[in-house]
């Protein structure tokens, strides 16, 4: 019996440790609510599932507990698949993906509107930090290392 509860107890300890390895991404739609709460800056990571630097990212990057932590408690943490089709309600506007309709794999209005750049076409990973009033601090559209990632968060 005592070794049963010796199991449980250091299995419970491994689920909680793996959720503190874990950021508490949110949708766009979550976002809307939360900011209504309280604000605080954001950092919004657009991806696509075919980007190999996305992957990657989201396997080392994003598992970095200096890189967890900071997004957990800092800011609200938005992750988006640039290429989703759902209808997005967010600040009281509904975004599509219109050009899904009319070509594969394309881009949702709400990536083409905040990680659009002047003269360049979109490209992934994007990862966004905005501030309380949700304007663009610094942005990346390209692979971060670990420290890349700490470096644009931190600012």
């Amino acid at each position: 019996m005592k070794r049963l509860i010796l199991i449980c107890a250091f299995l419970s300890l491994q689920v909680v440790n793996a959720q503190q390895n874990e950021i508490n991404w949110i949708d766009f739609e979550d976002l809307d609510v939360a900011l209504e709460t309280e604000t605080k800056p954001v950092v919004i990571y657009f991806y696509t599932d075919w980007c190999a630097y996305c992957k990657k990212m989201d396997r080392n990057a994003f598992k970095n507990s200096e890189v967890v932590s900071t997004l957990n408690q800092d800011f609200y943490a938005v992750k988006m698949n640039a290429e989703s089709t759902e209808h997005i309600e967010f600040d009281g506007q509904v975004f599509t993906n219109e050009q899904s309709k009319i070509q594969r794999n394309g881009i949702h209005q709400i990536p083409l509107i905040l990680a659009s750049r002047k003269d360049k076409p979109i490209s992934f990973p994007v990862v966004m930090v905005l501030d309380e009033e949700f304007r663009v601090k610094r942005k990346s559209h390209e692979y971060l290392t670990s420290e890349n990632m700490k470096a644009l968060i931190k600012g």
